[in-house]
């Protein structure tokens, strides 16, 4: 096999400058890649929005997309999406990007990257009990950790290092594997059946930063919604009696 197409598998193999111990490779330079076309992409969808009926297509695509967003966490956690939509949105929407942008000749996904995938874990990890201690208060959130019992205590927090890393590692699998595979494909057989793996790793990885989504919204949906439990059974006790 090509060794360029080794390469290829994971931007963190791409260096393109490095003094010492600072090292820029594939994924940093990718990365910042995704998010100056997203930035882009933003200030020229918003910054002529219209508020009639005759609106651009991208305001369209655009509002159909929030709306899409909105409509989700709605369903999975619910309560209102406004205090989630900018973080999970902007989560799915860089991992969306990234992923579809494969098909771009020359560009590796830094998704395919386990730091990519790891950093986006960690938002996750991070984000969740800010939401929780933001809805439960910090006692709130902090007693699900001894439910039912004190001796849950060293599981409880095992299992939220074992899905942060679960996350991770099954994002860059995913993309890892699929940027592999077509690599593997291009050294050994014709051009057919790369082009189809491109087309089933784009479905892949639409696939698979709605998932991340999905999760990262369950996870902070069952760090607020005990509180709201809570409220609804003293409520109901409250009309009982």
């Amino acid at each position: 096999m090509d060794p360029m197409s080794l390469k290829e598998i994971s931007p963190d193999q791409l260096v393109y400058w490095q003094w010492g111990m600072i090292t820029l490779n594939g994924t940093i330079v990718f990365t910042w890649g995704v998010i100056l076309f997203m930035a882009l992409g933003s200030f020229l969808i918003t910054w002529r929005l219209s508020t009639d009926v005759k609106m651009s297509r991208w305001q369209n695509l655009l509002e159909v997309i929030v709306e899409t967003m909105r409509r989700e966490i709605r369903e999975i956690s619910s309560q209102d999406p406004g205090s989630y939509l900018y973080f999970i949105g902007t989560l799915f929407l860089f991992i969306l990007v990234s992923n579809v942008l494969a098909i771009v000749p020359g560009f590796v996904p830094p998704t395919a990257s386990l730091s990519t995938t790891a950093g986006l874990a960690v938002c996750v990890f991070v984000a969740v009990p800010i939401y929780g201690i933001k809805s439960r208060g910090l006692g709130g959130y902090l007693k699900q950790y001894v439910e039912p019992s004190p001796f849950m205590l060293p599981f409880n927090i095992m299992g939220e290092l074992s899905r942060t890393l679960a996350l991770a590692v099954r994002l860059f699998g995913n993309i890892m594997s699929g940027t592999k595979i077509v690599a593997i494909l291009l050294a050994i057989v014709p051009l057919v059946f790369p082009v189809l793996m491109h087309a089933l790793g784009l479905l892949t990885g639409v696939i698979q930063a709605y998932i991340f989504a999905v999760l990262a919204m369950v996870y902070i949906a069952s760090a607020t919604r005990a509180q709201e439990e809570r409220e609804e059974k003293i409520q109901e006790k409250g009309e009982e009696s």
